[in-house]
């Protein structure tokens, strides 16, 4: 790990605290929480979920419009205009928004409209899309590969912070395993692992590390017990409709319920859950889907 000069630690204490908004960030006290459908369906989906979550709280709202897929038969997104519904939702609620970008082309539209950009598992180590990303002024999250070694984890975190941009927030999502009861394994020991070797804010994605929506509350609460900065968790109205990762998702009660159920456990490791995001009240706007 002597390559990756940028985003080990110097010292023991030495963390970064990464700014997604003037007045949300990860990697400090409060946890981060962020959840959202994995794909943008239409704006009247986006709205329940924006209203709830900004109640629960949540401090940022996830929503793929370009998703990669297995299949090339399977649903890839959106497209260009879940843009305007990114950027309608983050105006009327005041959420910081998180999606995937997948290659680099979509770049710049993607960050005129996001405030964090995502690098997906299957683009870990997509070098040329780590380096590009290291000229953006936008912090990006780095999801694990799913057969990625702690090591080149942090490499191509590396990637990214030795073009630039140091903004970047480490996401454990589950490796492939032998096993096929879960969707992968939650690797909860790399989470403690890189809080160790990175200065980096670490989150976790136990929605996907799962596969079933029963296992996410109870993996979330761990990865918070681990140390991990925060979560980022797949919800939705009708988890069972849901156009993509459907059997994964939970629906909108039970983010509350999860949220509740950290408060306690985040006083116990010193952390605590951020308070509502003001509403922006600004009219919703009518977008033709």
């Amino acid at each position: 790990m002597n390559d990756a000069k940028l985003v080990t630690k110097t010292h023991l204490d030495h963390t970064s605290e990464i700014a997604i908004t003037p007045t949300i960030s990860v990697g400090g006290n409060e946890l981060f929480i962020v959840g959202g459908p994995c794909s943008i369906e239409s704006m009247a989906q986006m709205e329940t979920i924006a209203q709830a979550l900004r109640q629960a709280p949540v401090q940022a709202l996830r929503g793929g419009i370009y998703k990669p897929r297995t299949s090339p038969y399977a649903f890839q997104g959106i497209g260009d205009v879940g843009l305007d519904i990114l950027a309608a939702i983050q105006q009327r609620h005041g959420l910081p928004i998180i999606t995937e970008v997948m290659a680099i082309h979509q770049i710049d539209k993607l960050a005129a409209h996001a405030d964090v950009l995502q690098v997906g598992s299957r683009n870990m180590q997509n070098f040329d899309l780590l380096k590009a990303l290291g000229s953006v002024d936008k912090p990006i999250l780095l999801k694990r590969g799913l057969a990625a070694t702690v090591n080149e984890f942090v490499m191509a975190a590396e990637y990214i912070a030795s073009h630039g941009n140091t903004n970047i927030i480490l996401c454990e999502r589950g490796i492939r395993s032998f096993d096929s009861y879960t969707r992968n394994v939650l690797d909860l020991g790399a989470v403690v692992a890189l809080k160790q070797l990175t200065h980096l804010p670490v989150l976790v994605d136990p929605s996907h590390a799962t596969g079933k929506r029963e296992l996410v509350a109870p993996l979330a609460r761990a990865a918070i017990a681990a140390g991990a900065d925060g979560l980022m968790i797949e919800c939705h109205p009708q988890p069972e409709k849901s156009i993509s990762d459907a059997r994964q998702t939970i629906d909108l009660d039970a983010m509350q319920s999860l949220i509740n159920s950290l408060k306690p456990l985040a006083q116990a490791v010193g952390r605590s859950i951020g308070e509502v995001v003001p509403a922006a009240h600004s009219p919703m706007p009518s977008i033709s889907m």
